[in-house]
């Protein structure tokens, strides 16, 4: 069911506007879920991929390879991983793009900007992991 009144539900629309969004809004629909540790580390299922962070291939013809993402190639939707090449029928190589949502983060680049978000400290839910292990009922804790 649809909630918001503004955005549309129409099948045509949606493909359009994911097709041709802007390279910021690329950068967002390209985001790659966080290993479990970094998951409890950081508070947040997914972010946004970007050059120099550490990630395993979790599906397809890769599977189980780790590597350092050497590109996030935006207008073709794929990340460029090291080590993750084919050899062109000339003998160059060349690197095989990847699905960002196919990959799992399992070490963050961080810088000033990643940084200063600060989701380490930022609370999800409305209650924290001690108060649900404290037990009892929901009216108490109204």
């Amino acid at each position: 069911m649809k909630y918001n009144p503004r955005v549309t539900s129409s099948r045509r629309k949606c493909r359009k506007a994911h097709f041709s969004a802007p390279s910021s809004v690329r950068r967002v629909l390209m985001s790659a879920p966080l290993s479990n540790d970094l998951r409890t580390k950081y508070n947040a299922r997914s972010i946004p991929v970007r050059k120099d962070d550490e990630v395993q291939v979790v599906r397809g013809t890769y599977k189980g390879r780790e590597g350092k993402v050497v590109q996030v190639y935006r207008r073709k939707w794929v990340i460029h991983i090291e080590r993750i090449t084919r050899e062109k029928v000339n003998g160059q190589t060349v690197n095989v793009g990847v699905n960002p949502s196919k990959v799992v983060v399992m070490k963050l680049k961080l810088d000033k900007d990643r940084e200063a978000k600060g989701r380490g400290g930022d609370k999800k839910g409305k209650f924290s992991v001690e108060d649900v292990a404290a037990g009892g009922s929901l009216q108490e804790i109204d």
